[in-house]
């Protein structure tokens, strides 16, 4: 803050110059005055020197003419130059006070009106935090200096969540909500932070902000989280494991929180079958592979077939794959997700896919001779689909 101070310093030494010069001016001026009358006086004793000796008949009327001219020629060049003095209306002594005063107000009007605090913490938020109780702290001045900023509340409701203030959360991102509107985000946050504030105890409340979000954005991800941790709680495995399928078609490939949220997924499939349930496939699709005429004359009967499913907006990993040979086309398989190659990735994770059939002579799954594709279809498509492969593979 010094240098705030500094330049403000020299701004008010600035203003206080207006005031001040104006005021030494007038002292010079005053100067100027006093000199001008001076030589006034000497010329006026002067001509009167001039005319008793005139009087007295040691000069005569020529000389005392060329002596009244030479004593004007003289008090000309005193006062030539000087400028007339101008009068000020507002006194000498206004100015001082003028001078005295100006940062007095200056000074206390700034700390009553200016944003000294939004300095400071624009300063304080330009280094790092040395943990997450000065990084709220900070949140917290930010939200307290700009009260009407949903942008410093939601980060401050964040900050909250992270350290199990949940009931702070909550009530933060209620005046959140209150003041960027009701977007599904925020709907979600919110319930999610009352959700854990009432001991995770499942309200109207909290119900009715999930609704809200959901019908506002499906997508929405933290409702469907939520509504997958409440079900779990609440021993309904396979409504958590639709919600929290959901969620994972949501996340890119890449996202850490894949393994985490799968690992939850499987812990209440464990769950349901330990209850004597089973896990409810949601997304199975049929296909019928056959060959193109060409192809049927070129490929050989021990050669592989590949049949995969992959998603349209995804990793290229295959989704759900089988393996059949050219001896058995044409020929109907379904992909599941019991065929996935990777557990976190499924059939039923993702909105979108394509089937890909393949013939690899050397029984590679990822380059071949011929191949079909498919038009991009949902996954949760119920009806057969035909793919013939009918091309190169290049």
């Amino acid at each position: 803050m010094i240098d705030f101070w500094l330049a403000a310093g020299l701004l008010l030494l600035i203003a206080l110059s207006f005031l001040l010069i104006p005021v030494l001016r007038g002292r010079r001026a005053q100067r100027e005055e006093d000199r001008t009358a001076l030589n006034v006086a000497l010329y006026q004793e002067r001509v009167a020197e001039l005319q008793v000796q005139q009087d007295e008949g040691v000069l005569n009327a020529t000389q005392l003419d060329t002596g009244r001219a030479e004593a004007a020629r003289e008090l000309l060049a005193d006062t030539e130059g000087v400028e007339k003095p101008r009068e000020s209306r507002l006194g000498k002594p206004l100015p001082f006070l003028a001078a005295f005063l100006v940062p007095i107000l200056g000074v206390a009007l700034y700390l009553h009106y200016g944003a000294i605090d939004k300095v400071e913490l624009t300063r304080e938020f330009s280094q790092p935090p040395v943990s997450m109780q000065d990084m709220t702290r900070r949140l917290e001045r930010a939200a307290a200096a700009q009260p009407d900023s949903p942008e410093g509340l939601y980060f401050l409701g964040r900050a909250y969540m992270a350290q199990d203030r949940s009931a702070d959360a909550a009530k933060i991102f209620e005046r959140t909500v209150a003041l960027a509107g009701r977007q599904p985000e925020l709907l979600g946050q919110w319930a999610q932070a009352q959700y854990f504030a009432d001991n995770k105890q499942w309200s109207p409340k909290v119900q009715a902000l999930t609704d809200e979000a959901l019908k506002l954005d499906p997508k929405e991800v933290t409702s469907l989280g939520l509504l997958g941790i409440a079900a779990f709680e609440g021993q309904r495995y396979q409504e958590a494991i639709d919600y929290w399928n959901r969620l994972l078609a949501q996340l890119a490939p890449e996202d850490n929180s894949r393994v985490a949220l799968q690992g939850g997924i499987d812990r209440a499939a464990e769950k349901l079958k330990e209850n004597g349930g089973s896990v409810a496939q949601k997304a199975v699709i049929k296909v019928r592979v056959d060959l193109s005429s060409e192809v049927k004359a070129n490929a050989l009967p021990s050669d592989s077939v590949f049949i995969f499913a992959r998603a349209v907006n995804g990793p290229p990993a295959p989704l759900a794959a089988k393996r059949v040979s050219v001896a058995e086309l044409p020929i109907t398989v379904e992909l599941g997700d019991s065929d996935a190659m990777m557990p976190q990735l499924k059939l039923s994770n993702f909105a979108e896919v394509q089937l890909v059939a393949r013939i690899s002579r050397a029984g590679q799954p990822t380059a071949g001779e011929w191949i079909g594709r498919s038009q991009p279809l949902a996954s949760t498509t119920t009806a057969t689909q035909q793919l013939t492969i009918d091309r190169p593979d290049k």
